[in-house]
């Protein structure tokens, strides 16, 4: 498989050429391997581009007056479609593998429990998946209302990403090719939480700049939330821990879609877009699982 993950890896002899002892758990040099600055390097570039993908939605909350709704339903479908698919014919299987299927279960669900944790510490009319579209502040009046509004939504959604950037840094470390899939779904699905941000600070102050930087503010916390995650893991990495930890992604990525994406994409009427999206982003991850 892409991540070379085997229960195998643990008998090999403990040797200072290819053995790093890190908490009470051995890695090997295939693990080590993902730990190399370019692979590092690659994961901060990736997580960072997926966060900021919120200022994509800024500027068209800012610029662009009637965008066309299709194209967003077809965009969220297709992020949904990669999510589910890398989850349930990817990153379960590669876990279950390297430790018991049992283990790889309880990782799925703890990470769907987690994100659901996540929701429920956020005011509900603040959640990013009750946004209801581009259409929702037209015209509106600047008042302290809306900025509040507005304040309320870049952390909603701030804290949000957060468990997202530790998502997309453990796939991009794990299979740098599976890892740009999962960070431009998740980085298309970001873009509407930049206008979710973006358009009640603009209508509160009018000001295009305050709006983005608002929508900029709410995707850092997630190259943020993998920096941290990154370095609360790294003392007790192992082969191990990695395969539950794609476990707990493909929680927090099937959470995503189905709490998020799809009842959005639904939201705005054009059902069979959707569908078609889903069937894309599954077609591509299969065709590119194919080729590796």
């Amino acid at each position: 498989m892409p991540c070379g993950l085997s229960k195998k890896n643990f008998a090999k002899p403990q040797t200072s050429t290819n053995i790093l002892i890190t908490g009470q758990y051995p890695v090997n040099s295939s693990r080590l391997k993902m730990l190399t600055p370019p692979n590092i390097v690659a994961a901060v570039i990736l997580t960072t581009l997926a966060g900021l993908s919120t200022t994509i939605g800024s500027v068209i909350a800012c610029f662009i007056k009637k965008p066309k709704i299709v194209y967003l339903c077809f965009s969220l479908g297709l992020s949904a479609g990669v999510m589910i698919y890398i989850s349930f014919v990817e990153l379960l299987p590669q876990a279950a593998r390297t430790v018991s299927e049992p283990a790889a279960v309880a990782g799925f669900f703890i990470g769907m429990a987690f994100m659901g944790l996540i929701d429920l510490s956020i005011p509900q009319q603040k959640n990013p998946h009750n946004y209801r579209g581009f259409e929702g502040a037209a015209a509106a009046p600047a008042n302290s209302q809306l900025m509040k509004t507005g304040l309320l939504t870049t952390l909603a959604i701030g804290i949000h990403n957060l468990p997202e950037g530790l998502a997309t840094f453990a796939a991009v470390i794990t299979d740098l090719k599976l890892g740009t899939f999962t960070a431009i779904a998740i980085a298309i699905h970001n873009i509407p939480e930049g206008i979710a941000v973006s358009v009640p600070i603009l209508y509160a102050t009018g000001n295009k700049r305050k709006a983005f930087l608002y929508s900029f503010l709410s995707g850092i916390t997630e190259p943020i939330g993998a920096f941290i995650g990154f370095l609360i893991l790294l003392p007790f990495l192992s082969d191990w821990l990695i395969a539950v930890l794609l476990a707990f992604v493909a929680g927090i990525m099937v959470y995503i879609s189905v709490d998020e994406l799809l009842p959005m994409a639904h939201w705005y009427g054009h059902s069979h877009t959707v569908i078609a999206g889903i069937f894309t982003g599954m077609l591509i991850m299969a065709l590119s699982l194919l080729m590796l």
